[in-house]
């Protein structure tokens, strides 16, 4: 694995979400925080939070470790490939079906005017699940080849998509806009979908699957184990990898107890938050994982361990400097970003309070990815799993606590703390004599030193921008 894997992780997520940004600054603007802006939000969060779990973790953490151990890897992948769209077809005709009960799930306390509303959205947004999962896929099999730049490109081509919708629609009801945004969304996963298929293509890729169809009924009980493997794997990786994603799910879901606008000013501040976590933690662990499982398939745990040392303290530094950034610039960055057209200075208050929330769990949440990467690759996912639920438990526990006196921001604070149980279950898991191999490095100070100039650049840019108000 090379540093440069991960810059060109990065480089594809910073495009993406530069994109997100505008797409979220014209929403905020067109619809601002209210319930029409609550509604599509509700709708695209089942879809959206599959989509993280399948392409930032659980599928490719399960599949890439089974595959290259594999005999018959064409034959594996495809079916693989086959089972997975096929159940998630099925599951897209069965949300259209009972489009409301599944929405008054992940929204229980929406009226029943707003559910009415939300449902048409919800089904159509779902579909987007079927189209990701199969860009998932194909991405497995380019970061086999350790390729990443396409999977970090093609995500901002749902955004690009999105942005079309809102430019073409401003003018409409609002009711009109958000039916827009969610076939936007299909738009923009097929988009993605068809970069990966070209990519996949010119790698010579296709001929892997290709074979896996020719063979698949001489030799599909040789890949029965291989199956097996993968299915004992993947349902504990969902739960062990997606802690974030869901902590994020539960406080949409008891916002909608709240008064209107707090779904939004949630989604606001977790786009912020989730910026740093994909830029740096989630392009290093995408780029990390496929070398940390061949070197310990291959029995190479120094090298591993070295590789992870280097990535750690890289992260330490972007993380603690984004974290210091965040907390002290949160006012100026919502205002800079969202505070215009529908979207007024009460919102940026609500916004940036609970983007400093969120922002407490940026280190362990980017930690813990790192970590839980070498239980991913030693076949230890139902110890990640178990390890998730204990910090999904104690999300829960705080959100009851906290949502009477704190709101909005009480949710946040929630689910940074559990990030902080995360990391320390992690680190107790992988064992404490690994943690201390990897603590003892050169890139100590140089880490800390970069937090503490982004704190005093910081606050003196603050500080700057208050004597000119």
């Amino acid at each position: 694995m090379r540093i440069g894997s991960i810059f060109t992780t990065s480089a594809g997520i910073l495009t993406s979400r530069i994109f997100g940004f505008i797409r979220d600054l014209l929403m905020a603007s067109v619809l601002g925080a209210n319930i029409y802006s609550d509604i599509f939000f509700v709708a695209f969060k089942l879809p959206n939070l599959f989509r993280r779990m399948f392409a930032e973790g659980a599928f490719v953490q399960s599949f890439m470790p089974t595959f290259i151990a594999s005999r018959h890897r064409s034959v594996f992948a495809v079916v693989i490939l086959m089972r997975f769209f096929l159940f998630l077809m099925a599951a897209s005709l069965v949300v259209t079906l009972f489009a409301e009960p599944v929405t008054r799930f992940i929204a229980i306390g929406f009226s029943d005017e707003a559910v009415r509303a939300a449902a048409p959205l919800v089904a159509i947004n779902f579909y987007y699940l079927d189209l990701i999962f199969l860009v998932t896929f194909l991405s497995a099999l380019l970061q086999f080849r350790e390729h990443f730049a396409t999977t970090a490109f093609a995500t901002a081509l749902l955004n690009v998509s999105m942005i079309t919708a809102l430019l073409l629609f401003r003018h409409d009801e609002p009711d009109r806009i958000v039916y827009a945004l969610s076939w936007a969304v299909l738009v923009g996963g097929a988009l993605q979908l068809v970069a990966h298929l070209w990519r996949v293509r010119t790698m010579k890729l296709d001929r892997l699957l290709v074979g896996g169809l020719y063979y698949i009924r001489k030799k599909k009980e040789a890949v029965s184990d291989d199956i097996h493997r993968f299915s004992r794997a993947f349902f504990p990786s969902v739960l062990g990898n997606s802690t974030a994603q869901l902590s994020s799910f539960i406080d949409t879901w008891l916002a909608s107890f709240l008064v209107s606008g707090s779904i939004s000013y949630l989604f606001y501040a977790n786009r912020l938050f989730q910026l740093p976590l994909a830029l740096f933690a989630t392009a290093a662990s995408t780029a990390l994982f496929p070398t940390i499982s061949k070197h310990l398939k291959h029995e190479r745990e120094k090298e591993a361990i070295e590789q992870t040392r280097r990535v750690f303290w890289l992260l330490v530094a972007l993380l603690g400097g984004a974290s210091a950034i965040a907390l002290i610039l949160s006012d100026g960055i919502v205002a800079l970003l969202f505070e215009r057209g529908a979207f007024d200075a009460h919102d940026r208050i609500q916004t940036a309070t609970v983007l400093r929330m969120y922002i407490a769990g940026l280190l362990p949440f980017g930690i813990s990815k790192l970590f839980s990467l070498w239980l991913y690759a030693r076949h230890r996912q139902g110890e990640a799993a178990k390890i998730a639920a204990k910090s999904l438990g104690v999300n829960i526990v705080f959100s009851l606590i906290l949502i009477g006196p704190m709101a909005a921001p009480g949710l946040a604070l929630a689910s940074s703390i559990s990030g902080w149980t995360l990391l320390f279950w992690t680190l107790k898991a992988v064992g404490r004599e690994l943690f201390l191999d990897i603590m003892r490095a050169k890139q100590i100070l140089p880490a800390f030193v970069f937090i503490l100039l982004c704190a005093v650049v910081s606050w003196g840019l603050k500080r700057l921008l208050y004597g000119y108000l």
